[in-house]
């Protein structure tokens, strides 16, 4: 039998979108209507945006153990948590878990070690972007990265938030992403992850003007090769 996959979610879309994935993708290696037992948990965002503007990444890091505790009782076997963000509290959890984790931005750089990516831009939000989330998995995997500028970060962080996590798709927010992607190509970067969860769903590799790491499918596959494999 495969694993139990618990999901410890944040922000929505990128959550429904990752278990789409593994519920659908499932079916290619178990067969027909057939994927691992998956259950998830979701604190309202709005609690973990009052974490982020209070307590900091401690307060964030009790309401993934909250889910995660919630998870564990259900029987998941190990979690993952579909929000790049959020990861920057992993460190604080990871020694109390209940259960084992997969960490999504290791997940990214194993791919992008298996492609050949040497030097990757990294989009997410304003926290993740100027975060350690990143720079320690890629630095550790022996990749280079960028970020946008300034401008760009606060912009993008604004898109995030005020459109993506709430299922707004827009034409001109494509179009800003895709000159930004276009800007990190021109500083020598091969490839761009989505470090946000939501924006696989704006950016796809066929408006992508540099190859994309969609974290949140690349996290989904990880799981559901973990479950199946043991």
């Amino acid at each position: 039998m495969p694993q139990h996959i618990g999901i410890v979610a944040c922000s929505a879309e990128g959550a429904a979108l990752c278990y789409r994935t593994i519920c659908l993708e499932g079916t290619e290696i178990l067969g027909r209507h057939n994927h691992p037992e998956v259950s998830m948990h979701t604190h309202p965002l709005a609690e973990y945006m009052k974490r982020l503007e209070g307590d900091g990444w401690v307060g964030v890091a009790e309401l993934m153990l909250s889910s995660a505790e919630k998870l564990a009782r259900a029987g998941a076997d190990f979690l993952i948590c579909p929000d790049n963000t959020v990861h920057q509290a992993f460190d604080l959890i990871e020694h109390r878990s209940p259960r084992p984790w997969l960490h999504i931005a290791e997940e990214v750089a194993k791919e992008a070690r298996r492609k050949g990516y040497k030097r990757l831009g990294v989009l997410g939000t304003k926290y993740l972007m100027e975060g350690p989330v990143y720079p320690s998995k890629l630095t550790a995997a022996g990749l280079e990265h960028r970020i946008p500028g300034l401008k760009e970060r606060e912009r993008i962080h604004q898109i995030i938030f005020d459109e993506l996590v709430n299922a707004q798709f827009l034409p001109r927010s494509l179009a800003y992403f895709t000159e930004v992607i276009r800007g990190l190509g021109d500083e020598g970067c091969d490839a761009v992850v989505l470090g946000c969860t939501e924006i696989p769903l704006l950016v796809t590799p066929a408006s992508s003007p540099l190859p994309t790491l969609d974290s949140t499918r690349l996290l989904a596959r990880a799981a559901l090769q973990k479950a199946v494999s043991g």
